[in-house]
């Protein structure tokens, strides 16, 4: 998953799961008081605490100091968000493709998991990886333009 923010001044901090140690996830699992699958379903779900715990793990890296009772996200309700990557959607229509029978139900979730995907166009492309025969899907909704992305390591700087 991504997990980004968007700052007041339109730019965004975001962060992979992927890129996160086992020391960091198991902070996020102390701080959230849940195991990894539970973070990763929350995150899913959009979970508030979930998002801000790896936004804060990911702050600490340039603020060591930083407590996670002090660590807000203003905002966070319009401004922080969860995306899925290319290896989590493709590992979704790898399950979708074998237990889906009916193409419109196929489209359907397609559309769904485009609405959840960092790349919309990540998701018709694992489609075409698993069967290039396929016929092409649902035409994807336009995407507008993400803003600018902040180094990690260049938002020292508290959220607001």
């Amino acid at each position: 998953m991504i997990v980004s923010y968007t700052h007041a001044d339109g730019t965004v901090e975001s962060v992979s799961t992927d890129d996160l140690s086992a020391i960091e996830s198991a902070v996020i699992e102390s701080a959230t008081g849940m195991e990894w699958d539970a973070v990763d379903t929350a995150l899913r779900s959009q979970n508030p605490t979930a998002m801000r715990a790896v936004l804060w793990v990911n702050r600490k890296r340039s603020v060591p100091t930083l407590k996670f009772s002090d660590f807000d996200l203003a905002g966070w309700k319009r401004r922080t968000k969860a995306r899925l990557e290319y290896p989590e959607i493709c590992d979704m229509v790898e399950v979708l493709y074998r237990e889906t029978r009916e193409p419109e139900e196929l489209d359907q979730m397609c559309g769904y998991m485009r609405t959840l995907a960092h790349e919309p166009a990540d998701v018709d492309r694992a489609l075409k990886e698993l069967d290039p025969k396929a016929p092409a899907p649902a035409a994807a909704p336009p995407v507008q333009a993400e803003p600018v992305v902040v180094p990690a390591d260049s938002a020292s700087e508290p959220m607001s």
